[in-house]
């Protein structure tokens, strides 16, 4: 008994101010209904009495891991639950209609470039050829979630800008106007950080971890379609997956 109380206190001492403030907050997290204010930084530093710095590093960690929201000029709340994507081979639109949300989108470029090396390999063109690349911001109920590019080979979707609307589906586009059905698509997940242009589309700070997806779509008869690259709010995205045993496992 006298072993584990003082394993306990020495676990205790080792452990860092904040670590224990952010449990605390958790517990008060799991309690309060998304979008009610949380105690000032002032206010925890005098409860738990520890410096202000170590109140911030408590609140910038739940802020990064999407358990808190930090509204400038107004204070901190507790977030809305993470929006929960299945990873399958769909369109942004149909991903937040599934879920009850509202997608929209903001156009922020579109632009003919003419395609390097690599980017003409992966839609199967020339190298030089014109590319339509689309730059748009995504909506979910109105909030930013994600910074997406796309590329598509010019020759191919001749006009498509004009088909296109801020709460249309880009796949209903190529498939009705177009007749490509997307049959398979080779996505990537990785980590980064936010830049400064990112962190202002997405109301983010600078340096916020994000969810960077780079999919390469084909369609139905195997002919690329499209390279994509988008950037998620790591703090309001999280995806899932379902996962089957190999035939051979």
């Amino acid at each position: 008994m006298l072993e584990t109380s003082l394993e306990s206190r020495s676990r205790a001492q080792r452990e860092p101010k904040y670590w224990g403030l952010k449990r605390h907050l958790l517990d008060l997290l799991r309690a309060m209904p998304p979008g009610s204010p949380i105690p000032t930084e002032r206010s925890l530093a005098s409860e738990f009495d520890v410096s202000r710095t170590t109140v911030r590093q408590a609140l910038a960690e739940l802020t990064v891991e999407g358990r808190l929201l930090r509204v400038q000029g107004k204070g901190t709340f507790a977030a809305e639950p993470k929006v929960a994507q299945r990873l399958q081979l769909s369109s942004y639109t149909q991903d937040m209609l599934a879920q009850g949300r509202q997608p929209s989108s903001r156009l922020i470029d579109a632009s003919e470039q003419p395609a390097e090396a690599e980017l003409a390999r992966l839609l199967g063109v020339r190298a030089g050829a014109k590319v339509l690349r689309l730059h748009r911001l995504r909506l979910a109920d109105g909030e930013p979630m994600a910074i997406e590019t796309t590329h598509l080979a010019l020759g191919r979707f001749r006009g498509l800008r004009r088909y296109l609307s801020p709460g249309g589906s880009l796949y209903q586009v190529l498939r009705e106007r177009f007749g490509t059905e997307m049959g398979h698509a080779e996505e990537t997940i990785e980590t980064a950080l936010a830049s400064p242009e990112e962190a202002e589309l997405l109301g983010a700070d600078i340096g916020l971890p994000m969810l960077l997806l780079s999919r390469h779509s084909y369609d139905t008869e195997g002919n690329p379609v499209e390279w994509v690259r988008s950037v998620y709010r790591g703090d309001r995205y999280k995806f899932v997956a379902t996962l089957n045993r190999p035939i051979d496992g």
